[in-house]
């Protein structure tokens, strides 16, 4: 116990003050007794004396302070027999921050501000998808100028259907330098963020709530091979479109519709990997169908494999 009841507190001090206290008025703070700060009177014992505040607090003090003691010699002795660990802990962290999971919006771009704050060289990023968010934009605006100004390089790949989506246009039109790039293609599997070849990001959920951060240098460098295998298969932004016909008749994103169709994916699906709205994909597949002479779904499969429109180009 080391607490006075508030009835003890005020008893105490007028035992203090008249220099001792009847017994019978301190039956309602047994705390005075259980602290040890009365005392029987020796020439009367229906009275009590208080303890000298001093000598009570030392009493209550000294084992405490032997604890302490105690405590700090047990510290010392476990910091003795764990330093020989601590080097291999060093080692075994290293590793283990190789790869660290980001849960929530927050963290991730917590962790992303952080590192592109550090990014002194360049940036590499995929965006997957057809119209991005006016907010996310916003958010990437902010942290690519104040990249730029520093002299970063920034490359990024888009689908080629965000050729048609006026916020990303719009963003784009934000950097004329050279230090930025933008290209599309007609397939990306995932959104990829790297900086300066130390560290990497990539989502492991469809709602993105969940993100990995990379700084496994073998890791980082597999996925730069990756991101310069798709930049040298992608169109830049501003050298002429997909869209427009090849001299079969039909686009780029016609021949990967084509190729897509033929591997046996469903519209929903195909879509989803080109970046484009289900009915935006049935219009180009219809077109497809229109183009080969189709008068089903099954007979344009069949149509696009022996047409030879998919066979790599002499």
């Amino acid at each position: 116990m080391t607490e006075l009841c508030e009835v003890g507190s005020r008893l105490y001090g007028d035992a203090l003050r008249a220099g001792r206290i009847a017994r019978a008025d301190v039956e309602p703070a047994p705390c005075l007794m259980e602290l040890a700060l009365l005392h029987p009177d020796p020439d009367d014992p229906t009275w009590l004396r208080p303890v000298p505040p001093a000598v009570a607090l030392a009493q209550r003090l000294n084992p405490l302070e032997r604890e302490i003691t105690e405590r700090r010699r047990m510290s010392i002795e476990l910091t003795d027999a764990f330093e020989p660990f601590m080097a291999l802990s060093a080692q075994a962290t290293a590793t283990t921050h190789s790869l660290t999971v980001l849960e929530g919006f927050d963290r991730i771009n917590a962790a992303l501000d952080l590192a592109t704050s550090q990014c002194r060289s360049e940036m590499l990023t995929v965006q997957p998808g057809g119209r991005r968010l006016e907010h996310t934009l916003a958010q990437a605006l902010e942290r690519d100028q104040q990249l730029t100004e520093r002299g970063v390089r920034i490359r990024t790949l888009y689908q080629h259907t965000a050729r048609h989506s006026p916020e990303t246009l719009a963003y784009v039109a934000r950097f004329n330098t050279g230090k930025v790039e933008y290209r599309t293609i007609d397939e990306l599997v995932e959104r990829l963020i790297i900086c300066d070849e130390t560290v990497a990001f990539i989502p492991t959920r469809d709602d993105r709530q969940v993100a990995l951060e990379l700084r496994h240098p073998g890791l980082v460098r597999y996925l730069i091979k990756v991101f310069e295998f798709m930049w040298t298969r992608a169109v830049p932004l501003n050298a002429g479109t997909p869209y427009e016909p090849a001299l079969d008749g039909l686009t780029d994103i016609q021949h990967s519709i084509a190729k897509l169709l033929v591997e046996g994916h469903v519209d929903e699906a195909i879509a989803r990997r080109l970046g484009m709205n289900v009915r935006t994909c049935r219009a180009h597949i219809a077109k497809l169908a229109s183009a080969l002479g189709s008068g089903s779904r099954a007979q344009l499969g069949y149509l696009i494999a022996q047409s030879g429109i998919l066979d790599p180009a002499e």
